[in-house]
């Protein structure tokens, strides 16, 4: 075997090393199940947009049914109805970061039944 032909193997095993060696990385992740990293990204998102949009024009109402979601570790299905002007650019806001979060529709705490 040729000088090119062993240092293309070696190269080769390297990489594959390499390669194997990120798959467990990513397999054992932060530890955290998927329901409640979902939780954590979707904190973060709520924290970030009321630092940013704040909460004047947030009824009471839909700030306690939010705040349920978040205390039960965004694993109860919450009723959050967006009424005013505020609370919908805020679930708006929040169903965006959600997808770009890696979450779908389901996950988010927001409808209106009544």
């Amino acid at each position: 075997m040729g000088l090119r032909s062993r240092i293309a193997k070696a190269g080769l095993a390297a990489a594959m090393a390499v390669l194997a060696s990120a798959a467990a990385f990513a397999q054992q992740g932060s530890g955290t199940d998927w329901p409640t990293e979902k939780c954590n990204r979707y904190k973060k998102a709520y924290d970030q947009s009321i630092a940013h949009l704040g909460k004047k024009g947030l009824g009471a109402e839909f700030l306690a049914s939010h705040d349920a979601f978040l205390a039960a570790n965004c694993q109860a299905r919450a009723e959050v109805c967006a009424r005013s002007k505020e609370e919908l650019e805020l679930a708006n806001r929040l169903v965006l970061m959600a997808m770009n979060s890696g979450m779908s529709g389901t996950f988010l705490p927001f409808t209106c039944r009544r």
